[in-house]
């Protein structure tokens, strides 16, 4: 009988990079040596695999492969919360059972996205039959609402009937529309489910209501911040940092967000193969990557990050 997973840690959660070769294939020694870096540099766990892991520029069997790799590397699977979801159900199956086999601590699963102005009826029958065919009691499947990338949102109606229908295997969200009130409405309804933020710039106000942490992109280059902002966010210190933490995020999001992050991690670690991107994504340009790092120098990064 399957052991059932722990479960995954409330804190910091980096959507991590995933870095790639000259030959645009995924670096698994880096990959995993990042992942490392990240958990013992503030993070209690690790988003692998999603969109600032370029994760639908890869094939299933790449993000098989690059899965086993990590935890074949050493890295807690019971830390990792692992992209599956694709367009193709098939391919969400696929991906799901292998991270399941993994003993993963949990799955995030975007809705099917290539067909626009769907109706809830068909995403609830997507995941209706993706439990049924994963018929795995290890499954903790955290939706991903990221409507700005998918153009497919978890409705409040929908978000509801799919935890009403399946409270065993719905854990929680991650929350990436950008929309506090939405969050907010969300962990105030459902009290028992893990509402994760998209963004550190919600992670105080979300640890205020009793919520567990945030899921970031930025937490590639901020965790050690954030983790403090996790630990004291009832401190009259932590709105300072939380402050900290926005004008550096703010910064990121004046550049095109995941060819900036590998600018950043070439920079602080000397090794300019971060800034591969697996096309359509393509680096900055030398101008604008110079820009940045004498932006983010002026708010003294990485010294306080």
């Amino acid at each position: 009988m399957p052991r059932l997973p722990e479960s995954l840690p409330d804190g910091i959660y980096a959507a991590s990079l995933t870095p790639v070769t000259g030959r645009l294939e995924i670096d698994h020694q880096l990959l995993t040596a990042h992942c490392r870096w990240l958990l013992a540099n503030g993070c209690s766990g690790i988003v692998l695999l999603g969109t600032t892991g370029e994760a639908n520029s890869f094939s299933v069997a790449e993000r098989m492969a690059a899965l086993d790799a990590v935890v074949d590397g050493g890295i807690a699977p019971t830390r990792l919360l692992v992209g599956t979801g694709c367009a193709a159900l098939s391919d969400t199956v696929a991906l799901t059972q292998h991270a399941l086999s993994r003993e993963v601590g949990g799955v995030l699963v975007l809705p099917p996205f290539y067909y626009k102005g769907v109706s809830d009826a068909g995403i609830f029958s997507y995941f209706e039959a993706l439990i049924e065919r994963v018929a795995d009691e290890r499954l903790n499947i955290y939706l991903y609402h990221i409507p700005q990338m998918s153009m497919v949102p978890f409705s409040p109606a929908l978000f509801g009937r799919l935890v009403d229908m399946f409270p065993r295997q719905i854990a929680g969200i991650k929350d990436s529309g950008g929309s506090w009130d939405h969050m907010k409405a969300l962990r105030e309804r459902y009290p028992g489910l893990r509402v994760f933020p998209g963004s550190e710039t919600f992670l105080r106000d979300m640890l205020l209501l009793g919520g567990p942490g945030c899921i970031s992109a930025t937490a590639n280059i901020n965790s050690r911040l954030a983790a403090r902002v996790y630990q004291q966010f009832d401190r009259p210190a932590a709105q300072e940092m939380q402050e900290a933490l926005n004008q550096l995020r703010g910064i990121i999001l004046n550049y095109p967000v995941i060819p900036a992050l590998k600018q950043v991690m070439a920079a602080i670690t000397a090794q300019p193969g971060w800034r591969y991107l697996r096309p359509p994504l393509m680096p900055l340009s030398e101008p604008d990557a110079a820009r940045l790092m004498r932006e983010l120098e002026a708010v003294d990064f990485p010294a306080q990050f």
